[in-house]
């Protein structure tokens, strides 16, 4: 085996405004034409949290270590529908791996490649539809395609209320938008805008809906029993904890809303990371980068508060 040792920007912009990753299509270009076929990538954490260039950025936050053998020649063709249907069907557990071992979402794209290079380079080549080869970008493109889905299938877990969040987020953010696309949408997904309202994460009024934003939350918020909290809700209250107050406010919440509760806050924080860096908005995408990326010292804080509780208990 081969290991080589890769640093680059997480995305680039092309000339259309939209994400490219030709830093890596240049890479791995030059990998598999030097004989070598991917077997895997392992991030890793070179970054120092903090330091000044990546403060309110969304600079690099790992390394990535790709693991290379000789290609091997005997490998089979496989046509495109061949590969698309290989990666959806082992690049997903590959994906919620990577998620399990708390990837920041600003490096789960570049963490996502080497595993479906993985796949791409275990067949001697991939026919297009047109019988041409499949270049690296389109493989590249196929591998982020897949990451998406994932991402969004994972909504299936969330809530009627989380789910029209997404979906208006995706659209609005955090911006107006009118009440009868909005009534449509809460519709499609099971549920109404009066309804969202009096859970508080939506305001409606003047013929017009938006999404409240986590700074407009209550500061000195603490659940209550009986309260039903969505999973989009307790995110948001999650990133405002974190944002104003570190890692012992947002391991508060983690005590308050349980385990299971607070995974899926996480897995969401991915989803919205992605929308962010789609649409380019910055600051939001920081925010829950943040939240990830703080995620195994918020757990610490929470057990420590746990612990100091059951002790005044006793």
């Amino acid at each position: 085996p081969v290991t080589i040792y890769y640093a680059f920007k997480q995305s680039e912009t092309g000339k259309n405004g939209a994400v490219s990753r030709t830093g890596w299509e240049t890479f791995l270009e030059a990998v598999i034409a030097a004989g070598f076929a991917v077997g895997g990538t392992w991030p890793m954490r070179t970054e120092r949290q903090g330091r000044l260039i990546s403060n309110d950025t969304n600079a690099l936050a790992s390394s990535i270590v790709l693991v290379c053998r000789p290609f091997d020649e005997s490998a089979p063709m496989a046509t495109r529908s061949e590969f698309l249907a290989t990666l959806r069907a082992e690049l997903g557990t590959r994906i919620r791996l990577l998620q399990s071992g708390n990837i920041t979402p600003v490096d789960l794209p570049q963490s996502s490649i080497g595993p479906g290079m993985e796949i791409f380079t275990r067949y001697s080549r991939v026919l297009e539809s047109d019988g041409s080869k499949m270049s690296v970008g389109n493989a590249l493109a196929a591998i982020n395609d897949i990451l998406e889905e994932v991402l969004a299938d994972q909504e299936g877990d969330y809530d009627p209320a989380t789910r029209f969040a997404i979906s208006w987020f995706e659209q609005h953010g955090t911006s107006q938008g009118s009440f009868g696309d909005a009534d449509n949408l809460a519709r499609a997904r099971n549920t109404a805008i009066d309804g969202l309202s009096r859970t508080g994460i939506v305001e409606s009024g003047s013929g017009k809906v938006r999404l409240i934003d986590s700074s407009e939350y209550s500061s000195t918020w603490a659940l209550s029993p009986g309260d039903n909290v969505t999973v989009w809700e307790a995110t948001h209250r999650m990133i405002l904890a974190h944002d104003t107050g570190g890692v012992d406010e947002a391991g508060g919440l983690v005590s308050q809303f349980g385990v299971d509760l607070s995974n899926r806050c996480k897995d969401l924080a991915y989803r919205l990371y992605s929308i962010c860096e789609q649409k380019r908005w910055a600051e939001s995408a920081v925010s829950y980068n943040g939240l990830v990326a703080s995620w195994p010292e918020i757990l610490r804080s929470a057990d420590s508060q746990a612990i100091e509780q059951q002790g005044a208990l006793i």
